[in-house]
């Protein structure tokens, strides 16, 4: 058994943490440097993250191999998995004419393109997220702005930073299950601390949108609607995650932003109404409307189902779990990483039944037979996908088999380190933490996985309270999603933005995560110290 070890440069935590950073230093300048596509990024941050894992920590090349492949594959299902088949339904409606009239139906009810980000990009992808999560709301949302009319770039930018507010409940309350998993902390406890701490950035994140779409003018011609939806979904995330639980979060406020929304749009409109207007046709017919929008009330309808307990335990019947060879207890970690010297787990869980990306199948196969569809043209369909998401599908591989590299050398764990080393600030610091994580991985899951347990170690160790720390690793992480390289393929390929504007949009919601990340990080310090 290889034991890891955190300060591998004569002893030192900096000297070891900046090595430890050096893929990520990587990833960052061949985005925002050197303007390369996400995959070549991904790429040679992998390739640095193999180095760094053999020349300076020492991993035999053996586990480092393994480490990778495992890595990718967790990349290619459940990730990847949940990206086609999102996708593939989207085209479908494309395909058969069928997002014409979903685009028809949203302009009747307004053609102000800032109150279409607020109920598409904000309340509806938040609705997705809470219940399937892992790159669906982003992969949706975008699909159908760009197909109302947006530019690739800002619908990808605006579902992007739509997606924060709701990742600490998504997919069914996954990250605060897993982070009481890895902490042994109360599920509620944890659950209505991440409440209070993204209550708050939940109210203003509608206003903040308006800010990035079209700056103060925006925001004053469309202030009712930010509001109402923005202490919607604040109040109604606050209540529900304090007093009932992280599973009907998101799902229970994203409703209350669209009924709330709704209802204002009947007694308001703009003053403006210029902005994204455009010539209609009449209104279809309400059975055409309700065909046209069946592939994605059929996606919810899939995706409720599958996050219903008792349904999900008959799939998870066919669940198979396989430590991954070579790897699976071939490590071991540490203090004060982990409280007591363990072997590190590799378990790759193949549900491919209760997996997400098969609800949204299981969605597209009901659509394409309640739209008619033919064999032939539903295999096309899939092939176009499949080809168009190639190198977005390599990206999502790259970056997970880098984060699993990182994490089993014991890199990410001298960066955690690192950040828990700065004492007082650790509650500003900690939150920052979820944020790498998130950056690294992907998924607040992950993240949370990753560092659940060092944010307890460490506010024992600092006598602050365990729970709020680690429901400020979950917190912060939620601003991280909007830079990882995942989400930044995911929507890149939902939009048919091209491969060069990948860094560009990199570059973009680099600064908007940077600015919220360090918002969350002071309101975890509010209620760490006040």
């Amino acid at each position: 058994m290889w034991d890891q070890v955190y300060t591998p440069i004569h002893g030192s935590l900096g000297l070891s943490a900046a090595c430890a950073a050096l893929p990520i230093l990587v990833l960052l300048l061949a985005l925002g440097v050197f303007r390369l596509s996400a995959w070549k990024s991904g790429l040679l941050g992998l390739i640095a993250s193999i180095i760094v894992a053999v020349v300076v920590y020492g991993m035999p090349v053996n586990l480092v191999l393994r480490a990778t492949a495992y890595g990718a594959t967790f990349g290619l299902f459940p990730i990847a998995w949940i990206v086609f088949w999102a996708l593939t339904l989207y085209r479908l409606t494309v395909d058969t004419g069928q997002f014409e009239i979903i685009k028809n139906s949203v302009g009747h009810l307004t053609q102000d393109r800032r109150l279409q980000a607020l109920l598409i990009a904000f309340a509806f992808g938040a609705f997705i997220e809470g219940a399937s999560g892992f790159g669906t709301p982003v992969a949706v949302a975008a699909a159908m702005l760009t197909g109302l009319g947006f530019s690739p770039f800002q619908a990808a930018a605006i579902c992007l930073i739509a997606n924060t507010s709701p990742v600490a409940f998504g997919a069914i309350g996954t990250p605060l299950v897993t982070l009481a998993g890895v902490t042994n902390l109360p599920l509620g406890l944890l659950s209505a601390d991440v409440g209070k701490i993204c209550a708050p950035i939940s109210l203003f994140i509608p206003a903040y949108l308006m800010l990035v779409m079209g700056g103060m003018s925006a925001l004053r011609a469309v202030l009712p609607a930010a509001a109402v939806c923005g202490i919607s979904f604040a109040a109604t995330q606050f209540l529900i995650s304090t007093y009932i639980g992280p599973y009907l979060t998101d799902i229970l406020a994203s409703l209350a932003a669209i009924l709330s929304l709704l209802a204002l749009l009947a007694v308001w409109r703009p003053r403006d109404t210029g902005v994204g207007a455009v010539h209609l046709p009449p209104r279809a017919e309400r059975r055409h409307v309700l065909r046209a929008w069946s592939p994605y009330i059929l996606l919810v309808i899939f995706v409720l189902l599958w996050g219903y307990a008792p349904f999900k335990a008959i799939l998870d019947k066919v669940t198979t779990v396989i430590p991954w060879p070579g790897l699976d207890g071939a490590i071991q970690r540490l203090p004060p990483v982990v409280a007591k010297a363990a072997p590190y787990p590799a378990k790759f869980t193949f549900n491919i039944l209760s997996a997400s990306g098969t609800s949204a199948l299981f969605a597209t196969i009901c659509a394409a037979l309640v739209l008619q569809v033919s064999f032939r043209q539903f295999v096309t369909c899939v092939g176009r996908t499949a080809r168009d998401l190639s190198f977005s599908i390599l990206t999502i591989a790259s970056v997970l088999a880098l984060a699993y590299v990182m994490n089993y050398s014991g890199a990410t764990a001298s960066l955690g380190l690192a950040l828990a080393a700065t004492g007082a600030l650790f509650p500003f610091f900690g939150a920052l933490l979820g944020w790498l994580g998130v950056f690294l991985t992907g998924s607040d899951t992950s993240a949370n996985a990753l560092f659940g347990n060092l944010q307890v170690v460490t506010a024992n160790n600092l006598g602050l309270d365990p729970a709020l720390m680690a429901a400020g690793n979950s917190s912060g992480g939620v601003m991280g999603k909007m830079i990882s390289l995942q989400s930044i393929s995911v929507a890149a390929a939902a939009t048919g933005m091209p491969a060069s504007d990948e860094s560009r949009l990199f570059g973009f919601t680099l600064k908007h995560s940077v600015f919220l990340a360090c918002i969350i990080g002071l309101v975890v310090s509010a209620y760490a110290y006040a």
